[in-house]
């Protein structure tokens, strides 16, 4: 029987790193490991290796995220995949993995992994949760889910997981709704479906968007500077509901004045921002102004869907409608 094709695409991080022992730094190897060991996985399917850069997850951008849609879709044009798998350094993989939920169209399985250990670490995560997402990818049930993340036998949409703690193998959660499936040695099972799906096609990342939080005490003097600065729009992670100090009115006011878009979402990992306070600064005021709420993304995924919204509409509007969704 003739094995699917997998598209494994490299980008660095932590899964392509090794430690030094005798500093115990944690940096790049000269050859990504997972390149090398990826004679392991052919037992499992017939793997096509892209790299198209290699970086730890801070240094990727809008940029790099385009990129591997791009590269992404010219495989899928070619009808030849099965499907998709990607590592990432943590950091920034769930930015990552909800950008390409939103700008890559396909019903097949496209995974995003990573590792919390170094290739050389006791313990290392990163070939393990290679192979749990390949096996991931080759199951039919892992289509038209949108973008999975798999790490630590466990499978989360792109939409609602997050990285909760710096260091633990089991960083990666989906607060409120928890992992749509798990991968056991027995098979992948899946238990939950995700309910929409979105597409939006881009070619261009231009657009910038700041994030900021809210805090005890805060002023405008943050989102004037987003204003002169040339922002097209501003994310926000406001207080509980989404709420925000009063002395912080007065610029919101100006970037809506200038067209910036403002987002509200909650700085709390649960829940939603609601228009339902009518105090200076409370979340019904807010929304009177012409801020939009976002239903229920955390503050860097909103960033990155008013970033796709912004790049194909200019409307209050319809920017409002995508983040209802």
């Amino acid at each position: 029987m003739q094995k699917k094709k997998i598209l494994v695409v490299h980008t660095g991080g932590t899964i392509s790193m090794s430690e030094d022992a005798s500093t115990g730094a944690v940096k790049p190897s000269e050859n990504n490991p997972m390149t090398e060991k990826t004679k392991e996985l052919y037992s499992l399917a017939d793997i096509i290796i892209e790299e198209p850069f290699h970086l730890p997850s801070p240094h990727i951008t809008p940029v790099e995220m385009l990129k591997l849609k791009e590269l992404i879709q010219n495989h899928l044009e070619k009808g030849e995949i099965a499907g998709v798998v990607i590592t990432h350094g943590t950091d920034t993989l769930e930015e990552t993995a909800y950008f390409l939920h939103l700008t890559v169209q396909t019903s097949l399985p496209i995974v995003v992994t990573g590792a919390m250990r170094s290739s050389n670490e006791i313990g290392a995560d990163g070939l393990y949760n290679l192979i749990s997402s390949i096996r991931v990818a080759l199951c039919e049930d892992a289509r038209n889910k949108g973008v999975l993340v798999v790490l630590n036998d466990e499978i989360h949409t792109a939409e609602n997981v997050t990285k909760t703690h710096t260091s633990n193998v089991s960083t990666f959660q989906s607060p409120q709704y928890g992992p749509i499936g798990i991968v056991t040695k027995r098979g992948v099972f899946f238990h939950h479906l995700p309910t929409s799906h979105e597409y939006y096609n881009i070619h261009d990342v231009s657009i910038r968007v700041a994030l900021i939080k809210a805090h005890a005490g805060m002023d405008s003097t943050l989102l004037f500077a987003i204003r002169d600065l040339g922002f097209q729009g501003v994310v926000i992670e406001a207080l509980g509901q989404g709420n925000i100090p009063p002395a912080t009115v007065e610029g919101i006011k100006a970037l809506i004045e200038n067209n910036i878009a403002v987002v509200i979402v909650s700085r709390c990992f649960n829940g939603i921002a609601q228009d339902i306070y009518s105090y200076d600064g409370g979340g019904k005021q807010l929304k009177d102004l012409g801020v939009i709420f976002s239903n229920g993304l955390n503050g860097q995924k909103a960033r990155i869907k008013l970033l796709v919204g912004l790049t194909i509409t200019q409307s209050r509007k319809e920017i409002e409608e995508m983040f209802m969704v």
